[in-house]
């Protein structure tokens, strides 16, 4: 029997323009530089076809080749400079708003946990994620 994943909200503020902070998001290019939860792991390879049912897949990898996967997924709604929502491999969704607000950009990202690990565990990978971002984006 399936059970309703629980859903995690996670936030960031980013200072940058709507347009740059699409950009970083997005372009694989940006992808591989930014999408890691940890200086231990990294992402050697990014595909993203944006566009409602493309997919992208992103490769993400401990930097001792120990252990990678593909963090995949396919779009179901692209609104550029204001949100994404996607369907991951195993069904789970996911939301995310973009937010110009003067000089930033607030982001709010809303995932169904998985039921393998904490749910704390999950938040807390997903917000280093997205810090990574936001450090990112604001510094390049």
């Amino acid at each position: 029997m399936e059970t309703a994943n629980q859903a995690v909200t996670i936030k960031a503020n980013v200072k940058a323009p709507i347009e740059k902070v699409w950009k970083y998001w997005n372009d694989p290019e940006h992808v591989v530089k930014w999408n890691n939860a940890s200086d231990d792991w990294h992402t050697p390879k990014a595909q993203n076809d944006l566009t409602v049912g493309g997919k992208f897949i992103y490769t993400m990898a401990a930097k001792d080749g120990s252990f990678s996967f593909d963090f995949a997924g396919t779009y179901s709604d692209v609104t550029p400079n204001k949100s994404l929502a996607y369907e991951l491999e195993d069904g789970r969704k996911v939301t995310i708003a973009f937010e110009q607000d003067q000089a930033e950009v607030n982001i709010v990202e809303t995932f169904e946990a998985e039921n393998q690990n904490p749910i704390e565990m999950q938040r807390d990978g997903w917000q280093s994620i997205l810090d990574n971002f936001k450090r990112y984006t604001e510094n390049n």
